[in-house]
């Protein structure tokens, strides 16, 4: 298994917001992480991703534990594209998408060798940004953006990808064009996903299994079909649901809230 957590507390201070969290995902697999704002999603996404150490318990990445490990060579297998990202100011979109190569530079390397190079073309290829690779970051459209810090995240070759509310600040056409360019990686590389997601349509549509989070708590994991209920959806968020089956899945409809 790529990722394993094992007994994982943590947080920003002395009294932990992750509270014992078990959870092992498998290769190829797309985990979202949903729950009512406060409910430590995020929280628990930088414990993953080495922003922030666990008060208790370990995060195995291929076996070995991440906080023990260079952050290099955990950027080689693990790559985090974060909610807010820095627009570096005058850096092209192929600049942007090169420094993803770092991680697997000796650090007297300054120059992309011609492997590294390719390397960042086929990042750029992946997330469709050819025709604006030459174009500075910050004269980007919002989806656009998004998709050039994937590429950057792409250029490290993860096993691992972790995403904080990537779909935040797109409207809905971008959304759905993001998401199915990490569905079309997902099942083509079985690169390994896990997302932050507010929009439960949007978790239960493209997620192989959810997390469900209460108050730092691991709620409940499963299927869409079996972890967004409408009894766990009114204990963990405050609302009276239905769940529709449609065409593209399970989607909840609020009705009220309780």
């Amino acid at each position: 298994m790529p990722l394993e957590i094992q007994n994982l507390s943590g947080g920003y201070t002395t009294v932990p917001i992750i509270k014992d969290v078990n959870l092992d995902l498998q290769t190829g697999e797309w985990l979202s992480l949903v729950g009512a704002n406060g409910s430590g999603k995020s929280t628990f996404l930088k414990l993953l991703s080495r922003i922030l150490s666990p008060s208790q318990g370990a995060v195995l990445l291929d076996g070995k534990v991440i906080h023990s490990q260079p952050p290099n060579v955990v950027a080689q297998q693990l790559a985090l594209l974060p909610q807010q990202q820095t627009v570096p100011t005058g850096l092209s979109v192929r600049q942007l998408v090169s420094l993803g190569r770092t991680p697997h530079q000796p650090w007297w390397q300054w120059e992309l060798s011609g492997e590294d190079k390719q390397k960042v073309e086929n990042a750029i290829q992946k997330t469709r940004l050819e025709n604006l690779s030459n174009r500075p970051v910050e004269n980007l459209s919002g989806g656009e953006r998004q998709r050039a810090f994937l590429a950057l995240a792409l250029a490290q070759e993860p096993k691992v990808l972790l995403l904080d509310e990537p779909t935040t600040y797109l409207d809905i056409n971008y959304q759905l064009q993001l998401l199915e360019l990490l569905k079309e990686l997902n099942q083509q590389q079985q690169l390994t996903i896990v997302t932050v997601l507010h929009e439960l349509n949007l978790a239960a549509r493209y997620s192989d299994r959810i997390a469900l989070f209460n108050q730092g708590n691991l709620w409940d994991v499963g299927t869409p079909a079996t972890v967004l209920t409408p009894e766990a959806i009114s204990q963990v968020f405050g609302v009276k649901a239905l769940i529709i089956d449609t065409p593209v899945g399970l989607q909840v409809c609020a009705v009220s809230s309780l």
